[in-house]
């Protein structure tokens, strides 16, 4: 596929993840202590199934998921994507500043939408902060979007157990904090369609502006 249609699809991608994303952030700030069934059905069920072990290996699991894990790794992608010293310090600086600049959004619309967290008693770690949309869900989403993006950037053959593994480390981080009863499941969704609006609008500029040139340039 070439990269005109590849931008195409990116950009409509992001117009239907950003307008997704609009209408559950419209619905979140008109009924903010009103949560969706399925929000407290699955938060009282994380509350009522948290053996020792469970809960403990889902924190750790969290916990790469912020802070500066997702950095250390970007940096990481970055040096294997690029083929040269510069190639390489300048593919870690973009991604660095990808993930940068959706986190300044991301807290941006949080504290104007404002959303409480479930009740602190249920909580079996810490947090902090407004609840929609959850930055760990957003943080590893775009994380791993940038980490498959670097995949690709090094070249055609990309290992897709890589992909996968990636891909599901990032949902994995955003149910845990669903299962720790930190978050209901909406911030959860509203993080994902954030970082896919986000990764897709970027891919979209991207892909706009090196379509005419020849793949090797990418």
């Amino acid at each position: 596929m070439n990269r005109a249609r590849l931008a195409h699809r990116a950009g409509w991608l992001a117009l239907a993840a950003t307008v997704l994303f609009i209408l559950l952030t419209l619905w979140v700030v008109r009924t903010p202590a009103h949560p969706l069934p399925a929000d407290v059905t699955l938060h009282r069920w994380s509350v009522e199934h948290r053996p020792a072990l469970a809960s403990a290996l889902t924190r750790v699991l969290t916990s790469t998921g912020t802070g500066f894990i997702p950095y250390v790794l970007l940096v990481l992608a970055g040096f294997h994507a690029g083929q040269t010293t510069r190639q390489r310090a300048f593919t870690a600086a973009a991604l660095l500043l990808c993930l940068g600049a959706g986190q300044t959004l991301r807290y941006a619309i949080m504290m104007l939408v404002a959303r409480p967290r479930p009740a602190a008693a249920d909580w079996a770690t810490h947090a902090s902060g407004w609840s929609f949309p959850s930055g760990h869900a957003s943080t590893g989403a775009m994380t791993a979007g940038l980490l498959i993006a670097a995949l690709f950037l090094r070249g055609p053959k990309v290992s897709w157990a890589a992909v996968t593994g990636i891909a599901v480390w990032g949902a994995a981080v955003g149910l845990t904090r669903v299962y720790l009863g930190v978050h209901w499941f909406t911030d959860v969704i509203g993080g994902w369609l954030f970082a896919t609006g986000w990764l897709s609008l970027l891919a979209f500029a991207y892909l706009s502006r090196t379509r005419d040139r020849p793949a090797a340039d990418g």
